[in-house]
């Protein structure tokens, strides 16, 4: 069995982590007693505890409800930077080598920033988690990716931002919120502009909504990844647990290497699993499919990806060469040229792994 202090020095490769739902809660305290922003609570300990039993609902909406409070103390320059920092420096002293970390730069602009202002906070706030993990030894490679809201209509105005920043930090572009009632195809154009601008982007599917979503996200949108894409196990028959057999658009997906950006904590919060023990990663994993751990919101689910790995150790038995094998499939995953990732792959996550 896999202990809890290997697994703390594995190195970790993160794909889906919102900055917004990260934030520690001393800083949100402190944020929100600075700028009048009203809390359900103001002890930083008892907020903490707030936070994750309001996103343990079953409900995906009510679980959305939360960042109000995360999001209302991120409309300044400096606390973007303050939040952006804190999170790189989270992210390395829990070993994480590589993380892409999105947010949406539409939703920070109460106080005056513009969109730019939003991205270069971010981008700031990055480089000086960077160099303070430098000072302390951990090595973490943070990017950026920008999501808009399912529910508004900036969508093709992100993805141009996200475009003119990819040389700058930005590797790609996500769409998020609620998905009933919001489908992807609502933001076509904007997709349409990312594939002329070769440019990648993954859609959250296949969270609360269930195969529709995945299949509009890959077939009319074209997905690089599916962010969580739990759901296709809807399209997996294990009556026969001895023989799983795979319905067309699983097994498209698995057939075309789509990773899925699962979030085993978050999926349980949400109701798109009904627990850890009983998560699809394990029948996903063990049919092959592109899956990747991922920690989804750290502050909702009073996670990390130490956690979220341990977790996975204790309900499927998983072993180092498992983890090893989450990871590199995540690598492989990323938006990073390939020459960049085979780097990471070759020189940090294979000797990593071998202790």
């Amino acid at each position: 069995m896999v202990t809890p202090e290997e697994i703390a020095r594995v190195p970790k490769v993160l794909l889906h982590d919102h900055l917004d739902g990260g934030v520690r809660p001393e800083t949100v305290a402190d944020i929100a007693e600075r700028t009048g922003h009203q809390l359900p609570v103001d002890d930083p300990a008892e907020l903490g505890q707030w936070f994750a039993d309001a996103a343990t609902s079953g409900s995906l909406v009510r679980y959305l409800e939360t960042f109000e409070h995360t999001v209302g103390v991120m409309q300044t320059h400096d606390d973007l930077v303050r939040v952006a920092r804190e999170c790189v420096e989270d992210l390395a002293d829990d070993g994480v080598l590589y993380a892409e970390v999105r947010w949406a730069p539409e939703q920070h602009l109460r106080e005056g920033l513009t969109l730019t202002d939003t991205v270069d906070a971010v981008r700031e706030g990055f480089e000086q988690g960077v160099a303070e993990a430098a000072r302390r030894g951990k090595v973490v490679h943070p990017r950026q990716i920008l999501t808009a809201m399912r529910h508004q209509a900036r969508s093709l105005e992100i993805a141009e931002l996200a475009v003119s920043y990819r040389d700058r930090g930005v590797v790609g572009f996500d769409i998020a919120g609620a998905e009933a009632g919001y489908p992807p195809t609502r933001h076509l154009d904007a997709f349409e502009y990312l594939h002329r601008e070769n440019a990648h982007f993954t859609i959250h599917a296949g969270e609360a909504f269930g195969l529709p979503s995945i299949w509009q996200a890959i077939q009319w949108c074209g997905a690089d990844r599916l962010g969580h894409g739990v759901r296709i196990i809807d399209d997996v028959d294990t009556s026969d647990p001895d023989s799983p057999r795979l319905g067309r658009l699983a097994a498209y997906v698995r057939d075309k290497r789509i990773p899925l950006e699962l979030c085993p904590s978050s999926n349980v919060q949400t109701g798109a699993a009904p627990s850890i023990a009983e998560h699809p990663i394990g029948t996903l994993a063990a049919l092959g499919f592109r899956v990747t751990i991922n920690t989804d919101n750290r502050l909702m689910s009073q996670t990390s990806m130490s956690r979220e790995m341990s977790l996975l150790v204790d309900a499927f038995g998983y072993d180092l060469d498992d983890l090893r094998w989450f990871t590199v499939n995540a690598m492989k995953s990323s938006f990073l040229p390939f020459d960049e990732r085979l780097a990471l792959i070759q020189d940090a996550i294979k000797p990593g792994y071998a202790i």
